[in-house]
């Protein structure tokens, strides 16, 4: 697994051991970064479920102001801070190692709204996409900046929801067994 593009370009990253964390792989990752293209420089991004905190990272290579990372397990919140630490990225990034539920709401209580919000639960956890999905719709207007969107990576083989309230779907990409599903605030 390596850094796509930006500042850490080809530098290697580390994901936890064992089979509790499934990367995004590096394929879908550059993907997911062509389509969001220049809106990455300069934004407020959050990594729901990080894992390996690549996506984050990845984020932080392009350009991105500031990145939270929500994360609670153990192996894969120490992959997170040992891949921060090997590429020397010292600030503008804040971890939540207690839930995702946590660094929300805290998002919610510090009116911090973001550009970019990316989630990747695990793929059978169908309850992470709707709460987490249906939080963000509920909270938009604190959590969302003007013109965001929120990205979910979840199996191509099952499609989420069109809709979470106002959040709609605007796009879906297909790569094997992984999928995108791209949200804005509709009406």
């Amino acid at each position: 697994m390596r850094v796509i593009a930006g500042e850490f370009r080809s530098r290697v990253l580390q994901a936890p051991r064992g089979t509790a964390t499934r990367p995004t792989s590096d394929r879908l990752r550059e993907t997911l970064f062509n389509v969001l293209g220049p809106r990455v420089e300069g934004s407020r991004f959050v990594d729901l479920y990080a894992g390996s905190g690549a996506v984050g990272i990845e984020a932080i290579s392009r350009g991105a102001e500031f990145v939270w990372f929500a994360e609670s397990a153990r192996p894969a919140v120490a992959a997170i801070r040992a891949n921060l630490a090997a590429l020397k990225i010292a600030g503008g990034f804040a971890i939540e190692d207690r839930s995702v539920g946590k660094l929300l709401n805290m998002q919610l209580e510090k009116q911090r709204a973001a550009e970019i919000v990316f989630l990747d639960p695990p793929y059978e956890d169908a309850e992470a996409y709707e709460e987490t999905l249906n939080f963000l719709a509920r909270h938009h207007a604190v959590l969302l900046a003007d013109g965001a969107v929120v990205v979910a990576e979840h199996s191509s083989k099952k499609p989420l929801e069109t809709r979470y309230s106002v959040l709609e779907q605007t796009r879906v990409l297909k790569q094997g067994d992984a999928a995108l599903s791209f949200y804005v605030v509709g009406s």
